[in-house]
C-alpha cells in the first residue's frame, strides 16, 4: 500500500517585488497551515518522507505543518520537480520515489495538485485551495505502478474555520 499526502502551499502575497519562487506567505497562509496541521495531528499520519517545492511559500508551509506534526525538519527534501504547475513533473517525481517509502508528504502548487488529485484519486475536486490537503492511497507495491487510487481524506481551511 502506498499513500501520498498532498498539501498546497498557504495563501501567499504579491505585495513584494520578488520573483515567483520568493513570494512569502500572508499571515492568513501561516494561520491556515497551522489550522490544517492541527487537524492532521489528530489523524496520526505515518510519514516516511517529506518533500517540498523550493518556492518560499511551499517550503514555509512544509516547515509549519511538519514542525506541528513533530516530523524532523532536517529530513525534508527539496525538489525542483515539485515547482510544477501542470502536474507532469510532480507525477514523474512520484513514480520515481524509492519503493522503501510507503507514505510521503509532498508540498507544492496548483494546478498540479488538483490535476494529481483528480487523475489519481477517486473523487473529483474542483480546486485544491491554498493550504488544502488531500490524501490518496494506492493498492500497489511500487510507485511506478500506481494508477487510479482512492481519495481517503481532504482537509480544506474553509471547512475547518470555526
Amino acid at each position: 500500500m502506498k499513500t501520498i499526502y498532498l498539501m498546497r502551499h498557504g495563501k501567499s502575497t504579491w505585495d513584494y517585488a520578488v520573483s515567483d519562487r520568493d513570494r512569502p506567505l500572508k499571515e492568513r497562509g501561516i494561520q491556515d497551515a497551522h489550522m490544517v496541521a492541527e487537524a492532521l495531528h489528530k489523524l496520526n499520519l505515518k510519514i516516511d518522507a517529506a518533500f517540498s517545492s523550493p518556492a518560499n511559500r511551499a517550503l514555509h508551509t512544509a516547515m509549519i505543518v511538519l514542525n506541528d506534526l513533530n516530523f524532523p525538519l532536517h529530513k525534508v527534501e527539496i525538489s525542483n520537480d515539485l515547482y510544477d504547475f501542470s502536474g507532469e513533473s510532480v507525477l514523474q517525481f512520484i513514480k520515481e520515489l524509492n519503493n522503501d517509502l510507503n507514505s510521503v508528504f509532498i508540498f507544492g502548487h496548483n494546478h498540479a495538485f488538483t490535476e494529481i488529485a483528480n487523475s489519481l484519486g477517486s473523487q473529483f475536486i474542483e480546486n485544491v485551495p491554498t493550504a488544502g490537503f488531500v490524501q490518496l492511497s494506492f493498492d500497489a507495491k511500487n510507485w511506478e505502478a500506481i494508477t487510479k487510487g482512492k481519495t481517503e481524506k481532504t482537509l480544506f481551511p474553509k471547512y475547518l474555520r470555526k
